[in-house]
C-alpha cells in the first residue's frame, strides 16, 4: 500500500522523547520553551506559543482578540472544519467566501466584498501549504481596520515573497499565524500547534489562556525558592503542549529543510509526469510563493467520477483523499448563508483528489501512482 501521507520520524525523535520521559518533567516545561524559541527563530517571529493543536491555536487567537457574539469573521468554507468551528467556539459568526480556483486559497476580491461594519477578523488559510495572497490580504485588513489571522496549519516551512524578500510563513505578516503538527503535516509532534505573533501583549494572553488563566506558570512556581500561590485571572483553557511532544518537535525542526526538499522534488516530478494530460489540472504555485507541498492536489477531467477513480486507485494499493472539504455543506453550517456563491469551493471538493506525497516516497512509488492514474485517465 502506498499511503496518502507518512510521518517522517527517526531514532533521533524517539531518543528525544525518551529523554523527556526520563527527565521527570513530561508536561509543559523546558522542552516546550525551547521549542517555542527555535520555532520563532526559524520563521522570523518575535513570539511563538506552543499549544495542544492548531484548533486550540485558532480558538486562542480569537479569544485573545476578544472576538465573540455579534462579530463576523470572514474565512473560506473550503478548509478543514476546524477553521469554522473555532469561530463558532467564540460565539462569532463565520462568513464564508469562495476561493481562487488555481491556488485553492481565499479570493481577496471576494473578501473585500464580504466586509461589513460587524467584521472583526479575516482567517485566511494557506491551503495544503500553498501560501495565500498575503500582500493583498494584509493591505485589505489594514484598510478596513480588521485583524488578519493566518490558518497556517499546513504551512510550516512555506515561504512567500514580500517586499522583495523571501520570508517564512509565520513571520508576522498578519496579526497571528496558527500552525499544526498533526501527523499529516510536514513536521509532527503527534498532535500539537503553535501561534506566532509580533505583538507581545497577544503572546502574553495566549500563555495565560492556554493554562487555565493561571497567573504563575508551573515552571516558575516549581523553580521558586519561595512559596508562591497562583491566582486564576480569567476563564482559561487547558491547551498546553507536553514536553514529550516538544522534544520530538525540536528534532523535527532540525530536519524541516530536508523534508521540504524531498517534497518539492516529488512535486516537480509529478508536474513533469502529469503535465501534458488533457483535462487534468495540476497545482499552481505563484512566482511569489514557495509551497512546502504538504499535499499534492489534482483536478480531474469532467468526464471522470471522483469516487470511482479513488476506488480504482485504492483497489491497486494507492491511497488518495478527495478534495478539501467545504464546511458550508456540513450540518452545523447549513444555516451559514454566504455573501455570494461558493461554486469554486464546491468544484474543488467534488472534482479534485490528493495524491500520495511524503518525504520517504521513492521514485518507483511515484511512478506506480502515475501509471495507475494515467490508466484511469485513458479509460
Amino acid at each position: 500500500m502506498i499511503p496518502i501521507a507518512l510521518p517522517s520520524l527517526s531514532e533521533n525523535e524517539a531518543d528525544a522523547a525518551r529523554e523527556a520521559v526520563l527527565s521527570g518533567w513530561v508536561s509543559q516545561g523546558p522542552q516546550v520553551a525551547a521549542f517555542e524559541r527555535e520555532f520563532a527563530a526559524l520563521v522570523g517571529a518575535p513570539f511563538a506559543c506552543a499549544v495542544s493543536n492548531c484548533t486550540t491555536a485558532l480558538h486562542l487567537a480569537l479569544a485573545a482578540l476578544n472576538i465573540g457574539p455579534g462579530d463576523e469573521v470572514i474565512t473560506a468554507s473550503h478548509s478543514f472544519i476546524a477553521t469554522a468551528n473555532c469561530i463558532r467556539y467564540s460565539g462569532a459568526t463565520p462568513v464564508f467566501v469562495d476561493i481562487d480556483p488555481d491556488s485553492y486559497n481565499i479570493d481577496p476580491e471576494l473578501v473585500a466584498e464580504a466586509i461589513t461594519p460587524r467584521t472583526r477578523a479575516i482567517i485566511a488559510v494557506h491551503q495544503m501549504g500553498m501560501p495565500c495572497d498575503l500582500s493583498s490580504l494584509t493591505a485589505l485588513a489594514a484598510r478596513h481596520g480588521v485583524v488578519l489571522i493566518e490558518d497556517a496549519a499546513c504551512a510550516a516551512g512555506s515561504e512567500i515573497r514580500m517586499n522583495g524578500a523571501w520570508e517564512r510563513i509565520g513571520k508576522p505578516h498578519g496579526t497571528i499565524a496558527c500552525f499544526s503538527f498533526h501527523p499529516r503535516k510536514v513536521i509532527t509532534t503527534g498532535e500539537g500547534g503553535m501561534l506566532t505573533t509580533g505583538d507581545a501583549e497577544l503572546d502574553r494572553k495566549f500563555r495565560l489562556l492556554r493554562q487555565h488563566g493561571m497567573s504563575v506558570p508551573d515552571t516558575v512556581r516549581h523553580g521558586s525558592p519561595q512559596v508562591i500561590f497562583e491566582d486564576y485571572l480569567v476563564v482559561g483553557f487547558n491547551y498546553r503542549m507536553t514536553d514529550i511532544q516538544a522534544a520530538v518537535g525540536r528534532k523535527q525542526l532540525q530536519r524541516l529543510a530536508e523534508l521540504i526538499g524531498h517534497r518539492r522534488a516529488l512535486a516537480s516530478r509529478y508536474a513533469e509526469l502529469l503535465g501534458n494530460i488533457d483535462g487534468l489540472r495540476l497545482p499552481f504555485e505563484p512566482p511569489w510563493a514557495r509551497s512546502n507541498w504538504q499535499s499534492y492536489c489534482v483536478r480531474l477531467p469532467d468526464r471522470l467520477d471522483q469516487r470511482t477513480v479513488m476506488q480504482h486507485l485504492l483497489d491497486r494499493g494507492i491511497a488518495t483523499r478527495r478534495g478539501i472539504m467545504c464546511s458550508h455543506r456540513e450540518a452545523p453550517y447549513a444555516d451559514a448563508a454566504p455573501r455570494h456563491g461558493l461554486r469554486q469551493s464546491e468544484l474543488a471538493q467534488d472534482r479534485s483528489i490528493l495524491l500520495p506525497i511524503y518525504s520517504q516516497m521513492s521514485e518507483n512509488d511515484q511512478d506506480r501512482v502515475v501509471d495507475v492514474l494515467l490508466a484511469e485517465l485513458d479509460s
